[in-house]
């Protein structure tokens, strides 16, 4: 429980947009991001209907060999901090200046842009480290061309390996489909991989229900707002990957085939779904709010009620002791050899007698 309740600080610069540069002319190609080292690198799955070949290179212009050829081509490029590449990847696909610099820039909004030979998407990869539930937000730049997809990423893509398995093993439909199915088959990782992400919020909310039941504490409260701060960043994400999708089914760009428009619908609805889980979920997070400050209420109420009635019971038994503590020379009692248990057993009868009327009243 204590693993699940502790969250590390979310990267929000991720949301934040920023600027290339203060005083730099539009389309200047500029890396905005965290700070990497990787060495970039290429990786190209060629593949048609009966056959499917991986390459791997570093120099961009071995990539022109393969644009000539009329097999469909995922050419997955990692390492969109490296400016060099990106500019000649650039002058070899024909790349506006203006989507180069949204490569670079991985604080952009998910969005699309058409252009005439080509269409430029940006989606943003949520991935979840199960070693400490940390989310991990990635920039995905996808350009999908008449045989080809160039997928821009910031690290190695180890979530498409699956779908580069289907490739080259000829399972699925992905070999039998046009580009633009290659294009959907990214998308519809990265959309699937939300509601991964949506299930262990889930999962965790319900762990922190249960504690926040048994045990409400001050690491419940910190558990909920990195919970519902976790929720308005997830949102922020896929709201934006809606309009993206739904521009995408309903263009008239000749790369968009209408056998493909279904499955982009198809991950249209997989959007409206998350939205959908994502407003129940941030529902569920407010009313533990209320649940945690209602059980912290609970139990401030049920400890002043348990020191309430023992300053009940010493109230009648300090008024005895008080009397027979005065300073006066005659006291009838004190004479008597029985006054001293006498006043203790007339103390625990009154003490007694209003438990059974706190018992019966059911104050306590």
């Amino acid at each position: 429980m204590k693993n699940k309740n502790k969250f590390k600080k979310l990267d929000v610069n991720k949301f934040v947009p920023k600027a290339s540069g203060k005083h730099t002319p539009p389309g200047t190609v500029q890396y905005v991001g965290k700070a990497r080292d990787e060495q970039p690198k290429i990786e190209v799955v060629e593949f048609n209907e009966l056959d499917a070949t991986k390459y791997t290179m570093e120099d961009p212009e071995e990539l022109k060999k393969f644009i000539r050829t009329d097999n469909i081509k995922w050419i997955s490029v990692i390492g969109v901090h490296d400016i060099e590449l990106i500019g000649r990847l650039g002058e070899i696909f024909q790349i506006n200046q203006l989507e180069l610099e949204d490569i670079s820039n991985t604080t952009q909004r998910p969005r699309m842009e058409e252009r005439d030979n080509y269409i430029f998407m940006v989606f943003k990869a949520l991935l979840l480290n199960s070693e400490d539930n940390e989310v991990t937000i990635e920039q995905v730049s996808l350009i999908l061309g008449d045989n080809y997809v160039l997928s821009f990423h910031e690290t190695e893509p180890k979530l498409f390996d699956s779908l580069r398995t289907r490739i080259l093993t000829g399972k699925g439909r992905v070999r039998k489909m046009k580009s633009d199915y290659l294009a959907f088959a990214l998308a519809d990782i990265m959309i699937d991989q939300y509601f991964f992400i949506l299930e262990d919020i889930g999962n965790t909310i319900e762990t922190i229900e249960s504690d926040l039941i048994l045990n409400p504490g001050s690491s419940n409260q910190e558990a909920i707002y990195r919970m519902k701060r976790r929720l308005v960043y997830v949102g922020r994400t896929v709201w934006p990957v809606r309009e993206l999708i739904n521009e995408i089914e309903r263009t008239d760009h000749k790369l968009i085939h209408q056998e493909s428009r279904i499955y982009f619908r198809n991950i249209y609805d997989h959007s409206v779904q998350i939205i959908e889980t994502l407003d129940s979920l941030r529902d569920l997070t407010s009313s533990m709010m209320d649940l945690y400050l209602s059980s912290v209420s609970l139990k401030l109420n049920e400890i002043m009620k348990v020191l309430t009635i023992f300053s009940a019971l010493f109230i009648p038994l300090t008024f005895f002791a008080g009397v027979y503590g005065m300073n006066f020379n005659f006291f009838p009692e004190l004479k008597w050899q029985w006054g001293y248990p006498l006043f203790w057993l007339v103390c625990l009868m009154v003490s007694i007698v209003m438990l059974i009327y706190f018992k019966r009243r059911k104050w306590m």
